[in-house]
């Protein structure tokens, strides 16, 4: 297994809603993630496997030294592989490369293990309102 990690890779939409229907466990949708994250993020990072899209996370920011991880995905395939981790640590140093201060995340308790323990974040006091 060969799995090459890009800091704003080039993705098409249909292969990006794909993989996000398959992690979030959903139809399909035909959402425009180009035109999005190339408006709103700091940047994202693709994982290709034999040139397929095997996985992606999308870094959004303030505008300053937040930035903010999003839509962590990996195929089926190769999950607990790694590529989730190495994602994000791509994801950590371009964003610290951009003058970021903190990486952001929030998840399921189902993710702890990955979030705190394989990739380094530490727990920390948050606030949420549902809109």
């Amino acid at each position: 297994m060969t799995v090459e990690y890009t800091w704003r890779g080039r993705f098409e939409n249909a292969a990006l809603n794909a993989l996000h229907a398959e992690g979030f466990g959903h139809e399909p949708l035909d959402d425009d993630w180009w035109g999005q994250v190339n408006r709103h993020s700091l940047g994202w990072v693709c994982a290709t496997e034999s040139g397929r899209l095997a996985g992606f996370v999308n870094v959004a920011w303030d505008g300053g030294v937040h930035a903010f991880v999003l839509d962590t995905l990996v195929s089926r395939g190769l999950r607990r592989a790694g590529v989730g981790t190495r994602l994000v640590a791509v994801a950590a140093a371009n964003a610290r490369e951009a003058g970021c201060e903190w990486l952001h995340v929030d998840f399921d308790d189902e993710l702890k293990d990955f979030y705190f323990g394989a990739c380094g974040f530490r727990p920390t006091n948050a606030g949420l309102i549902a809109l």
